[in-house]
């Protein structure tokens, strides 16, 4: 199963604008735009939290 052609993604779409209506699609759109920004920032911060983790047990173990 490939990507896709340009008909089914038309398809795709009349049918998501019926479910879910024309005004609706922007909203949806913003909260999964925000969803992923936030997912990221989560990361960002583990990241972060995990090497200053690492960073303080290396210095706990030289001393």
């Amino acid at each position: 199963m490939g990507m896709p052609s340009g008909m089914e993604l038309a398809i795709i779409a009349i049918v998501i604008i019926l479910l879910f209506g024309a005004k609706k699609i922007p909203e949806l759109a913003k909260g999964l735009g925000s969803g992923i920004k936030n997912f990221k920032q989560a990361l960002n911060e583990d990241e972060v939290a995990s090497t200053t983790t690492q960073k303080k047990e290396e210095t706990t173990i030289k001393s």
